[in-house]
């Protein structure tokens, strides 16, 4: 089964201001379930000056504690890795997400792009593709992917409102 999210923003300000605003938005007092993004690799591809991270997230666990019961669930910690492609000659970042943790009962991974939008180039594109599954936990499959759904979604909601504040902050009001 699984549960998707599918998210189009477009952010009224430059690609390379939000795409630095992405970088820099976590750990933040605006969400405290993120609590570290560690850089493990970073490299820049001198042909084509594509610029390659690597970062692991540390993110408190948030699954109910009636759910938290289940011993496999009684984790403090869950991480997430996520690679990007930065091109800032094409103006784009490509960048792909999946969980570490439960790899053997969950599978949650994440594609996005943002890039310069075609309606004004002052203005960037987000695109997110995300999907969840949930396997070997018997009944709670579908108990899991729900709450799974709703998180997911009520946190694409706070990473945009997030972004937002972040731009306005360091930019000003967004451009026309």
């Amino acid at each position: 089964m699984g549960v998707t999210v599918d998210v189009h923003q477009v952010f009224r300000y430059p690609f390379e201001q939000v795409v630095a605003s992405y970088l820099h938005k976590y750990p933040s007092p605006m969400e405290k379930h993120v609590t570290a993004i560690k850089t493990m690799e970073e490299k820049t591809d001198l042909s084509t000056g594509i610029i390659y991270r690597r970062r692991i997230a540390t993110c408190q666990n948030v699954i109910p504690g009636i759910l938290r019961k289940v011993s496999v669930l009684k984790v403090s910690d869950i991480y997430l890795e996520e690679e990007s492609w930065l091109n800032m000659q094409e103006r784009n970042m490509v960048m792909k997400s999946h969980c570490l943790t439960w790899t053997q009962y969950a599978s949650l991974s994440e594609e996005s792009v943002f890039r310069e939008s075609l309606e004004n180039p002052n203005w960037t594109e987000f695109i997110q593709k995300g999907r969840i599954s949930i396997t070997g936990a018997g009944l709670l499959n579908c108990v899991l992917e729900a709450f799974a759904q709703t998180f997911l979604n009520q946190g694409v909601k706070k990473g945009i409102r997030i972004m937002e504040t972040l731009l306005q902050e360091q930019c000003g009001c967004p451009f026309s």
